[in-house]
Order: C-alpha cells, then sequence, then structure tokens
C-alpha cells in the first residue's frame, strides 16, 4: 500500500484522524506543502527492553573476580 499523501491544512484539520488512521494501520503519512513531501507522520518503533533493559554493550562485559571482596593489604598499598 502506497503511502499516503495530505497538505499542510488537510493534516491540521484533520490531525486526530490522521493519528486514528496510523495507529491503525501502522503506516506513515506524507505531509506536502504545495505538492511537495515536507514532512513524514509516522508510527513509533517499539524499543526492545523498555527503559530499564539491559544496554546492548553492557552485556558483553565480564567479570571475573567477586567485587563484594576485601582488598588485601598489598591492593591498599602503603599507609602512612
Amino acid at each position: 500500500m502506497p503511502t499516503q499523501m495530505i497538505n499542510v491544512h488537510e493534516a491540521k484539520t484533520k490531525l486526530s484522524a490522521v493519528l486514528a488512521q496510523i495507529e491503525a494501520t501502522g503506516q506513515s503519512v506524507l505531509i506536502c506543502r504545495n505538492g511537495k513531501p515536507v514532512a513524514e507522520l509516522g508510527p513509533l518503533k517499539k524499543r526492545s527492553g523498555g527503559r530499564l533493559g539491559k544496554h546492548p554493550m553492557m552485556s558483553k562485559i565480564k567479570v571475573n573476580y567477586d567485587p563484594t571482596e576485601a582488598m588485601t593489604e598489598e591492593e591498599w598499598g602503603p599507609t602512612e
């Protein structure tokens, strides 16, 4: 199905109906001025995992020690 084209006045006048159509069909709408496309209005892309999901780079980090383990005297270094 080709992308629907509407002029700026129609988009402004029928914004609620245009948004409902986008929600129902998932198709983008081109908004034109003088027959030339100036903007595209479309559905939002779904995010995977949401805001609190794992970041792709963080899942690649490997910790090969117990971060809660106490430091040794050597690790603390000299005390003065």
